[in-house]
């Protein structure tokens, strides 16, 4: 390989069904022959990056995708949400609303028993440290574990421990983990991001909380951003896709969309990307 050859890194961040975007994205890569030398995924995107890391085509993932987001996943929600409430489910560290059993079955379907020494591409999965905050960069030994422990939305789905090591979220420390794929030597960042929606109207405390977190998120994303753009010598390719109405966690049936909006933003950005590959 000659030593002039940038390496590029495909960075997917946290957005739920949102990440099926990236589909479109690797459609556009692979019909361009742009070769991956590294993936990075956090939460949601997470889902995604093994799917690319290991080979599949974009119509394989679609499938897997189409089978994930399914109402499902957020079995026991609404019964745990109110049991909460009245004071008889107890909370601790490692509760969680949501019985994971699901999701936990659809991600032995993606990963498999697979290691990530067995990935044609490597790939770097980001998780969260629960008890101090501090973001964790997983990428050796099972790939299921990894997933499921960067797919732990606090208080939804219960924490993953990892070698003794309590781990939620990765969008709760660093939601578009650019500095991730920067720090392992790429040239070239195509990071695909996603922000959280907003409401309208508030009829609940939940609809508040929500809110809430959209908000924070938003902000944690935006400068995580900036910073990484200002404060670094990689390229990087913001590949955002704008969607036409709110996306929520269930809309299935708004698949083909997201996958055409994730096209049409990395066309967006693809002749500045092959002018630095030359």
């Amino acid at each position: 390989m000659s030593n002039l050859k940038k390496r590029v890194a495909l960075v997917i961040g946290s957005g739920a069904i949102k990440c099926a975007a990236s589909i479109g994205m690797f459609q556009v890569l692979k019909e361009e022959n742009i070769e991956i030398d590294l993936v990075v995924g956090c939460s949601g995107g997470a889902i995604y990056g093994v799917g690319i890391a290991a080979g599949m085509d974009p119509h394989e993932i679609k499938e897997l995708s189409d089978s994930t987001w399914t109402k499902d996943l957020m079995q026991g929600y609404m019964v745990n949400l109110k049991a909460s409430k009245d004071g008889t489910l107890k909370f601790n560290e490692r509760s969680g609303l949501v019985d994971d059993s699901f999701l936990n079955e659809k991600l032995k379907s993606i990963a498999g028993e697979k290691l990530f020494s067995e990935l044609r591409t490597p790939l770097i999965v980001v998780a969260t440290d629960m008890m101090n905050g501090e973001p964790v960069e997983l990428s050796e030994g099972d790939i299921f574990n990894s997933v499921r422990a960067s797919l732990a939305i606090p208080m939804i789905f219960p924490p993953w421990e990892i070698d003794g090591t309590l781990l939620i979220d990765g969008a709760a420390s660093n939601p578009l983990p650019i500095d991730v794929a920067i720090q392992h030597g790429a040239d070239i960042v195509l990071a695909m991001g996603f922000t959280l929606d907003y409401r309208n109207k508030f009829r609940s405390i939940t609809a508040v909380q929500e809110q809430m977190t959209s908000i924070y998120m938003n902000n944690i994303f935006k400068n995580s951003y900036a910073f990484n753009n200002l404060a670094h010598h990689s390229e990087i390719f913001p590949i955002i896709p704008e969607f036409d109405s709110m996306i929520s966690m269930f809309d299935i049936h708004k698949m083909p969309h997201i996958i055409e909006k994730g096209k049409e933003a990395t066309l967006e950005q693809l002749p500045h990307i092959k002018r630095l590959l030359g």
